[in-house]
């Protein structure tokens, strides 16, 4: 089992946040399907019933999706497993400020692969050291990994100029670029997701390898997200949640189409 806790520190307010997260995943889910590949959204509806974090969070939205996924998986797993396992399912409660993410592949991996991610959305600038109020023995064996948009790397294949935080500004709320290496400490809003990511992949001899990779592009997966989250944002900026509901049954219309056609799309495998 591997834990790390990324913590994703952005210019925003925790409520801003809530509506820009829902629209970049949005957008992201179009620029990841086609081809027979992408993401199939089944339920997208609300829950009462769920007690997180010791029961301070209990309502909120539930979705269940399922990820097209054979371009995305390593090569060494696709060598060992067959191609209609390159399915992952994800059920999410979001209960903002709080969510939590499940993703497993019950057609092969069944119990010996799970993922889960749990976000905890704070007006700060990163510095809490347990929000998800872990027990000691989890609390070890976590490691911190602040993730920088302005100034953390990003692979060649990944970059965009219209999507880099140190030359974006912003013409509705006058926020950005964000420039120098404590931009962190200067702006004003500012709020963190702490993203807790557990993954367990229990398979002989793969073990570590498998449970690094998929660290490996949480990681990478977080940065790109909130890089074009940022700069995007007048885009997004002044939308209810009427209006993101609207833009989630229009993008799950698109999606269900543009996985029926097109070319694969979005992040491929690192090559292995």
């Amino acid at each position: 089992m591997l834990i790390k806790e990324y913590r994703v520190t952005l210019p925003l307010t925790v409520e801003e946040y809530q509506v820009a997260q829902l629209y970049s995943v949005a957008e992201a889910s179009k620029d990841n399907t086609g081809g027979g590949e992408g993401i199939e959204v089944l339920k997208n509806e609300p829950f009462t019933d769920k007690p997180f974090l010791g029961g301070k969070y209990t309502s909120g939205q539930y979705t269940y999706k399922i990820y097209h996924l054979a371009s995305k998986v390593p090569a060494f797993i696709r060598i060992l497993a067959p191609k209609d396992s390159m399915e992952m399912h994800e059920e999410a409660w979001n209960a903002y400020p709080y969510c939590r993410t499940v993703i497993t592949n019950p057609g092969y991996m069944k119990e010996k692969f799970k993922l889960v991610i749990e976000t905890l959305h704070a007006p700060d600038n990163g510095l809490e050291n347990n929000v998800h109020e872990l027990p000691a023995d989890k609390l070890k064996i976590r490691e911190v990994i602040p993730i920088d948009i302005a100034n953390d790397p990003v692979a060649v294949s990944d970059y965009k100029p219209d999507e880099d935080p140190t030359k974006f500004k912003s013409q509705k709320t006058g926020r950005g670029p964000l420039q120098g290496p404590d931009w962190k400490d200067k702006v004003n809003p500012v709020m963190t997701c702490y993203k807790l990511v557990t993954v367990e992949f229990k398979w002989f001899g793969l073990q570590s390898r498998v449970e690094s990779f998929i660290q490996k592009c949480e990681r990478r997966l977080f940065t790109n997200l909130h890089r074009q989250l940022f700069c995007s944002m007048d885009r997004w900026h002044g939308l209810t949640m009427a209006d993101i509901r609207r833009i989630e049954d229009k993008t799950k219309e698109e999606l269900e189409a543009l996985r029926k056609t097109g070319e694969t799309r979005g992040m491929k495998a690192d090559s292995d």
